[in-house]
């Protein structure tokens, strides 16, 4: 494909999402074969330039950025969707052209990562694996590609040349488990969902079970427990981050059970999760984005989301390769303290949750950060 007509294409698919664009990056040397969903993007210079602050233009050498996004895919409204937020920040503001691909499963992952760390047109300068689950590939695709720079989000690999990003997920779901336990104490109604007083448990949804899951889980119900140890948490793992009916199917199950508002750490499956909430007029909270804004359709039952700056990860790591400062070997840890983790109100419902609880929540926020609560990472309350 030549520069003309590689311009004309990318002008062409402007505004479409990666999903079923499959093998544009065999015109690039990326990524490709059959089955892949890639796409290649360029900066907003499209022409091997960038803007400075003042709209002026100036040439300078391309970065080029691999993305291999967790299962699930972009369009999840959630985890993917955040990392593909903070590529797309660094592509607009830096001289950053990037390829994105979304694996169906685990076992494509080391394929994916060695294509990006082995091509050579273009040569990828980061390859950015997104979610725990690429960690065991990663490890083995890094060191059989010392010479090539990754990211990982959400794990570590120990290895020199790749930059580690985890998050303290449990502080952030300390926050929205106090909102939760304050709520469901109390007769309130918003948008479509209400709760009663004589409630006595509140819900989690997970994915995967794993580690990095129990942590969202453990934070969760240790901060219900803070607003009310009387308060039950019901708990449910579905096995999947792309499964829907799984998700509501768990979800109508915690409601019928009593449970009117839930949490979920489940990424697109937690979809399922929101339609459970307006089948039977109860509330949920969202994770890593707000919820409420990209899956807007359940904005009348969506509280709040516990947000997780994957975007922040994915342009610090991008940031700083393009300014030749990438320290690979390195873990980076984000959590309450500096923004990493948030409990963020949900656009519709935020206004009507009663001052008292928000303030509970803020006090609840101060404290972990002052060092005066420790936030449990794991179920057992380690």
């Amino acid at each position: 494909m030549s520069d003309f007509e590689r311009r004309e294409f990318i002008k062409a698919t402007a505004g479409v999402g990666a999903v079923g664009l499959a093998g544009i990056a065999g015109c690039t040397g990326g990524p490709s074969g059959d089955g892949d969903e890639t796409e290649t993007t360029e900066d907003a210079g499209g022409d091997g330039t960038t803007e400075d602050s003042e709209g002026t233009t100036s040439a300078g050498d391309t970065t080029n950025v691999g993305m291999v996004y967790a299962t699930g895919g972009l369009g999840d409204g959630s985890f993917n969707d955040q990392a593909q937020t903070g590529i797309q920040q660094a592509a607009e503001e830096y001289n950053v052209e990037y390829s994105e691909s979304q694996p169906d499963e685990v076992a494509q992952f080391s394929d994916y990562q060695q294509q990006y760390a082995s091509s050579t047109d273009p040569d990828y300068d980061l390859v950015s694996c997104i979610g725990f689950l690429q960690a065991d590939s990663l490890s083995e695709t890094a060191a059989n590609y010392p010479d090539q720079n990754f990211q990982i989000v959400d794990s570590t690999v120990d290895e020199p040349n790749v930059g580690s990003y985890v998050f303290r997920e449990h502080e952030g779901s300390y926050l929205v488990g106090v909102l939760a336990g304050h709520l469901t104490t109390m007769d309130f109604s918003a948008g479509a969902g209400s709760t009663t007083s004589d409630s006595t448990n509140v819900g989690f949804v997970g994915g995967v079970e794993s580690s990095l899951i129990q942590k969202f889980e453990a934070g969760f119900v240790a901060g219900v427990k803070a607003a009310n140890d009387d308060v039950d948490v019901q708990t449910s793992y579905v096995g999947s981050f792309n499964d829907t009916t799984a998700g509501q199917e768990a979800a109508l199950s915690m409601y019928n059970s009593g449970s009117d508002i839930v949490f979920h750490a489940a990424g697109n499956t937690g979809t399922g999760v929101f339609q459970a909430a307006q089948d039977k007029g109860r509330f949920a909270i969202g994770v890593d984005r707000d919820q409420s804004v990209t899956k807007d359709n359940y904005a009348d039952v969506i509280l709040a989301s516990m947000v997780k700056r994957v975007d922040t990860a994915v342009y610090n790591a991008v940031e700083a390769t393009v300014n030749g400062e990438f320290q690979g070997g390195e873990t980076t840890t984000l959590g309450l303290d500096d923004d990493g983790v948030a409990c963020v109100y949900g656009q519709q419902l935020g206004s009507e949750i009663p001052e008292d609880v928000k303030t509970a929540v803020s006090d609840a926020r101060q404290s972990i950060i002052d060092g005066d609560t420790s936030v449990p990472q794991s179920p057992s309350g380690e």
